[in-house]
């Protein structure tokens, strides 16, 4: 296995020291589009070991804090060398009256790493003030997660709000949550619902795909 290999292993695998050490090694030496591109194969294969029950929680967790702390040092890079891709972004909150956080902050997380950037307006948030955050920080996808069937409904006032507004194609909105359904977000048109961090993922991606990367 190269050295290129290994840090991909590193990260996998959640050992953040030996990947820091290592793609510092390799800073200047790789390409670095490639390398995130081998990255991001990278936890695609942790996610789908996590899905399999292969792996679980606390090790996905781990892979994808290693692979933000090797992408805080290639960001820096792509400055120096003018190649800076910008990164799409994700707005993530908890609806009004449910206070949950763990899920929202995983599903942050993993989105995170994989190459999202993320506006994470917290916990029990009014639609009005999720809207004005997506629309002040220029967003692509709006993430809602409800924990519980009596806060629900507040995933289905925002899409309205969003209609009510004028603004409803400007936002792809996607719903999760335990009592979620993806029969609840075809019900209140949204966008798609995920039923973990990773399905979130590939359902963004293919929303994106699907319309351009608008």
């Amino acid at each position: 296995m190269d050295k290129r290999g290994k840090l991909v292993q590193y990260v996998k695998d959640g050992d953040t020291k030996n990947a820091l050490t290592l793609v510092k090694e390799l800073a200047s030496e790789i390409d670095l589009k490639e390398m995130i591109g081998d990255l991001t194969k990278g936890m695609r294969e942790v996610g789908e070991s996590f899905e399999k029950s292969e792996i679980f929680l606390p090790e996905m967790m781990l892979a994808s804090e290693a692979l933000i702390e090797v992408m805080s040092v290639l960001k820096p890079l792509f400055k120096e060398k003018g190649e800076e891709e910008e990164k799409i972004k994700v707005v993530m909150a908890t609806v009004k009256g449910d206070v949950h956080e763990i899920g929202k902050n995983i599903v942050s997380l993993v989105l995170k790493a994989n190459g999202y950037e993320i506006v994470d307006l917290g916990r029990n948030v009014d639609p009005l003030n999720i809207i004005k955050g997506a629309e002040s920080n220029n967003v692509k996808v709006i993430g809602l997660s409800a924990l519980m069937t009596t806060t629900m409904p507040a995933q289905e006032e925002l899409i309205k709000m969003l209609k009510d507004k004028g603004v409803r194609d400007k936002f792809k909105v996607v719903v999760g949550g335990a009592p979620v359904s993806s029969n609840w977000a075809s019900e209140i048109g949204a966008d798609g619902y995920a039923k973990d961090a990773f399905q979130a993922v590939c359902l963004i991606d293919s929303i994106l795909k699907e319309n351009g990367g608008e």
